[in-house]
């Protein structure tokens, strides 16, 4: 579980760059 997090987060910073 811990580690689907850690997954989720990085997803998303990585989205976050690719939008900007």
């Amino acid at each position: 579980i811990k580690a689907s997090k850690v997954a989720a987060f990085k997803a998303g910073k990585a989205l976050k760059e690719a939008v900007n």
